[in-house]
């Protein structure tokens, strides 16, 4: 029997170096990778295997970055929120934010949350974009949460407190780097990694399709024989 990738998630790294091979600002490139996201959201909502996808958008440590390029990023994600949610209705995809969000501005906060309202009712693909998004923040948030609670800390108690609970199938990384830059560390456990040299900015369906198709070959023993 062929695995199934019900959950996939994707490190969507190389927009700036996209940028730069074709002589234009960073910012290009970013605007350029919100379009693929469109293209693979849909996709993957028409895929009969994933039930979720999982996006790395903006991590803890992007705060680092130029403030122009940070504050374009935050106009880019209001921008992609407002046009995207038809989108997001029209191929019955809910939208979740995961991460810490309360580090955006309000307003931004608020369209994130009208958008994970407004597609609550939708029963098709689990879309998560992370944002503002650290693993190690998420574990620790989740410990102080269960603590919080009164709960024993366990792995069952941990994973039912995680931004996103379901363990990772398959795990995708474009732009050719060999790291998880602190990505899903605990629901990545024995997800199968896929690397691509190719920059996310020239990613696409065909692409991920063919990475399926390699993933579902793999046996996958989860620490047994």
């Amino acid at each position: 029997m062929s695995n199934l990738p019900r959950h996939v998630a994707i490190i969507m790294d190389g927009n700036g170096r996209w940028a730069q091979q074709q002589e234009q600002p960073r910012v290009k490139g970013h605007e350029r990778g919100a379009e693929v996201i469109r293209d693979i959201v849909t996709f993957a909502s028409r895929h009969e295997e994933i039930s979720t996808l999982t996006l790395y958008a903006f991590s803890t440590e992007n705060w680092k970055r130029p403030k122009v390029e940070v504050d374009f990023l935050m106009k880019l994600l209001n921008r992609y929120l407002k046009k995207e949610l038809p989108i997001y209705l029209e191929n019955n995809v809910r939208f979740c934010a995961i991460g810490d969000v309360s580090g955006f501005s309000g307003k931004l906060q608020k369209l994130i949350r009208e958008t994970e309202e407004k597609t609550a009712h939708c029963t098709g693909l689990t879309q998560n974009l992370a944002l503002n998004y650290g693993a190690k923040d998420e574990i620790v948030r989740a410990v102080n949460t269960l603590q919080a609670e009164g709960r024993v800390v366990t792995s069952e108690s941990l994973n039912s407190a995680l931004d996103t609970p379901q363990s990772v199938d398959l795990l995708i990384r474009t732009g050719g780097d060999h790291r998880l830059s602190n990505f899903l560390l605990w629901q990545a456990a024995y997800a199968e990694l896929f690397f691509t040299r190719t920059l996310w900015p020239d990613f696409t369906s065909h692409e991920l399709q063919s990475i399926i198709d390699r993933f579902k070959s793999v046996e996958r023993r989860f620490g047994g024989l």
